[in-house]
């Protein structure tokens, strides 16, 4: 009876994990497809919701990729000193002006003030082509009963799913800290790599140009409900973070499900230049 157990036990890893192998070769495939007929080599006006640390660093690589960028907040007065700092390209406005102006909009806001975003902004951004969401749930900041909440919803891939509901999400740079996201840009010897999220085919092929523009190598983990494995720790573990081996931890990730030192396998051999501090977030696993 126990090597029955054993044996059914092993095929059913086996199906979950070949099922997990299907569900990324699809996306993948649906991205290349994607990616044969989207370019952007042309600029795209990119929305910035949030022109904190973050927003401001990442708004600013796409700014010298060529991008019109439209900073926002609930203060735009207070982001005209950025808008000038970076040149004709940037301009500052309101939340409702940055999702109008963008063919593609950038989420970069504490996760509490998502499900406002969405009320207010939420069919206009289920119009775009992509929204890059790069916040993340942090208890210290956004509470205790939000980070359960978006654990219950099965990670933050999918709750960004349902509180920007009809959004094309593609979920970026949730694991790269606003101190170094300029400074490991383009570097030299190889690009970093930056793990995505998304359901949708055509807007991770959108994201990946994007991505590529402002000197970054991303690597697509699966669909929304992987989106919630790369979150930036606070502890100084280092990582290597060039493309082969966040491809190998996106391996890891299907081969290991259960383990609870899944942050463990993100370490690898290789280049270790331009590495950062990753974990699996314990309480928001999707699985």
């Amino acid at each position: 009876m126990a090597g029955n157990h054993a044996a059914d036990h092993g095929r059913r890893n086996f199906l979950q994990l070949a099922a997990w192998g299907v569900g990324v070769i699809a996306l993948a495939a649906g991205a290349a497809r994607a990616r044969a007929q989207t370019t952007t080599a042309s600029p795209l006006k990119i929305g910035m919701v949030g022109a904190g640390r973050m927003g401001g660093a990442l708004g600013a690589l796409f700014v010298k990729a060529g991008h019109p960028v439209m900073f926002s907040s609930r203060h735009p007065e207070n982001l005209k000193g950025l808008a000038t700092r970076l040149g004709p390209l940037a301009q500052a406005g309101t939340v409702e002006q940055a999702v109008a102006f963008g063919d593609v909009v950038a989420m970069v806001v504490p996760y509490a003030a998502l499900e406002e975003i969405g009320k207010a902004q939420g069919r206009a951004l289920a119009t775009k082509v992509l929204v890059m969401d790069v916040c993340n749930p942090i208890a210290r900041r956004d509470g205790d009963d939000l980070v359960k909440w978006v654990g219950e919803q099965g990670g933050a891939g999918l709750a960004s799913a349902k509180l920007l509901p009809g959004a094309r999400i593609v979920r970026a740079f949730n694991g790269i800290s606003y101190r170094r996201v300029a400074e490991i840009a383009h570097r030299p010897g190889g690009p970093v790599g930056v793990p995505i999220a998304g359901d949708d085919p055509k807007a991770i092929a959108l994201a990946e140009g994007l991505i590529r523009g402002i000197g970054f190598e991303p690597v697509l983990v699966g669909g929304l409900a992987m989106g919630n494995r790369w979150l930036r720790s606070t502890r100084r573990r280092k990582f290597d973070r060039s493309p082969a081996a966040c491809a190998e931890s996106r391996r890891g990730l299907s081969q290991n499900r259960s383990s609870s030192r899944l942050g463990d396998r993100l370490s690898g051999g290789g280049e270790t230049r331009g590495r950062t501090h990753w974990r699996r977030a314990p309480q928001l696993s999707a699985v």
